[in-house]
């Protein structure tokens, strides 16, 4: 039996990807999604190391540090050391970052809303219970849990 479930989960990401990106450029936020990732942990809590950024977005040091420069070109964080360790880097959102937060989160309502056209909200949840365990799963051989 030919299988395309990870087919279909990289192209819906993709298109997920491509589709948000327009929705935030179409309301004014010029921000690509490796950056609005790190501003909606930011939005969480702020003030953070690149380590703990790059652990709660699930991405390279390398990668997010990356990012971050593109942000500080930008004016949506800033960069400073951290006074009780002088070799960390903790990473600020600015008053231009803070403004963007309701209008980002407007934008992923509607995402989400797209996302789940046409799905009744019993769907939706099954839908989402398949896909944390294929995340379960993949995690734990990952991690050596076969």
């Amino acid at each position: 039996m030919e299988t395309r479930g990870g087919i279909y989960i990289t192209q819906i990401k993709q298109l997920q990807d491509r589709i948000f990106e327009r929705l935030l450029s179409e309301n004014g936020i010029e921000i690509s999604g490796g950056q609005g990732r790190i501003l909606f942990i930011l939005w969480k809590a702020d003030n953070l190391t690149i380590s703990e950024i790059s652990e709660k977005a699930s991405l390279a040091k390398n990668t997010v540090s990356v990012v971050i420069d593109g942000m500080v070109n930008k004016g949506i964080v800033e960069r400073n050391i951290n006074p009780k360790n002088r070799r960390q880097t903790i990473v600020s959102l600015t008053e231009y970052a803070r403004s963007l937060q309701t209008k980002y989160e407007d934008v992923s309502q509607q995402m989400n809303a797209l996302f789940y056209q046409g799905f009744s909200e019993k769907e939706q949840k099954q839908f989402e219970k398949y896909l944390a365990r294929i995340l379960e799963t993949l995690t734990g051989n990952l991690l050596g849990n076969r």
